[in-house]
């Protein structure tokens, strides 16, 4: 757990940190608690390296030899 919390940081992690932390800000400021949720959906995502990379949300699939 330590691991993914604090390696393999990269642009797009550091990104949704900062959105997250510009949408609590904006709930604060508006008091418009519904930012709030869309900011944790970020935080949630920066923290554990969830959501689609640059390449989209390919599955990879391991190709099978099969043998008749």
């Amino acid at each position: 757990m330590k691991s993914l919390l604090f390696k393999n940081w990269h642009l797009m992690r550091y990104f949704r940190l900062a959105l997250a932390l510009m949408l609590f800000a904006q709930a604060y400021e508006t008091q418009q608690w519904f930012y709030l949720l869309f900011g944790l959906f970020f935080l949630m995502q920066a923290l554990f390296n969830l959501g689609c990379g640059a390449s989209g949300c390919d599955v990879n699939y391991k190709k099978k030899n099969h043998h008749s």
